[in-house]
């Protein structure tokens, strides 16, 4: 692989929130670009190696979101490893989705860095999206939203705002080096949020805070892995603990613009149909709901 040959910008997890929106802009723009998938051609996976090199062939930039969270076992060790190889194939550029308040993403972080690549990193709050194309939509459908969060307030992100940052960092100068902390314009708390939901459906739609044993039971019983019950438990009760709970200016830092806000999404997917409008009458089990966390 020689470095001046290096054109394309490489995605990874290109079918999910940001990855898909990354990919779509970049191709709108005239970038060639690489989808990194187990699908892909060339397939890839965090999990084998030996499909590493092959979808970093001929790559000169890459959109590192990694699968199923930094905060998993051996994520850090994984995206080193990676990062290495991305480095001495000539990749120039690598842009890290990474978390905020977790030392397993920092630890990631500092992989990344530390790679011999130019770097940047956005540390992203909870993505808006996760009650629409994601484990909560099913929930919000359902008229309840079940959770082990009480009353911390999070600033909820929209994922067109990560993408739009990302696509700035993969083909703009001014963007090597930098830690973007990505949040919205606001705080509020997940009862507020399904709030805003329901304003926008016209529906009404309960928040139900969990005991954590009660959310974690709710998942074994419907048979998600205990790896991932652990995981999951770790993600809302120990990141969702108030750590996280202000704004940050890594939006306008990155784009000059105002971040999204969640009224500005919820109105905008409530008018899509991607959730049903008008009264349901009657909420699935909390068990149900839960199993898509």
């Amino acid at each position: 692989m020689r470095t001046n040959s290096n054109s394309l910008t490489l995605v990874l997890g290109a079918t999910g929130k940001t990855g898909k929106r990354v990919a779509r802009r970049l191709a709108s723009r005239g970038v060639p670009i690489r989808i990194g998938s187990r699908s892909g051609a060339p397939p890839f996976d965090w999990n084998d190696p030996e499909t590493w090199g092959p979808v970093l062939e001929g790559v000169r930039s890459a959109y590192l979101v990694y699968a199923t969270d930094l905060a998993a076992p051996r994520a850090a060790d994984t995206i080193r490893s990676f990062a290495a190889q991305a480095a001495a194939g000539g990749v120039r550029h690598l842009v890290l989705l990474s978390g905020r308040g977790e030392e397993e993403a920092r630890q990631c972080e500092i992989a990344v860095q530390e790679s011999g690549t130019a770097w940047t990193i956005l540390r992203s709050s909870w993505f808006s999206q996760n009650f629409s194309e994601s484990f909560l939509c099913e929930a919000v459908a359902s008229g309840e939203v079940a959770l082990p969060v009480q009353d911390t307030a999070e600033p909820f992100v929209d994922a067109d705002d990560v993408a739009d940052v990302a696509v700035a960092a993969l083909t703009e100068n001014g963007h090597t080096g930098k830690v973007y902390e990505l949040t919205g314009p606001r705080l509020l708390t997940f009862r507020e949020a399904v709030g805003e939901i329901a304003a926008a459906t016209g529906r009404h739609i309960r928040y139900v805070p969990l005991a954590h044993q009660a959310f974690a039971g709710a998942l074994t019983r419907q048979g998600v892995p205990p790896e991932d019950v652990e995981l999951l438990g770790y993600l809302f009760t120990t990141v969702l603990d108030g750590r996280n709970a202000y704004v940050t200016d890594g939006v306008q830092r990155a784009l000059g613009l105002e971040p999204r806000d969640f009224r500005q999404y919820a109105r905008r997917v409530a008018a899509s149909g991607v959730w049903p409008t008008g009264e349901v009458a009657q909420s699935r089990s909390v068990e149900s709901r839960s199993s898509r966390a």
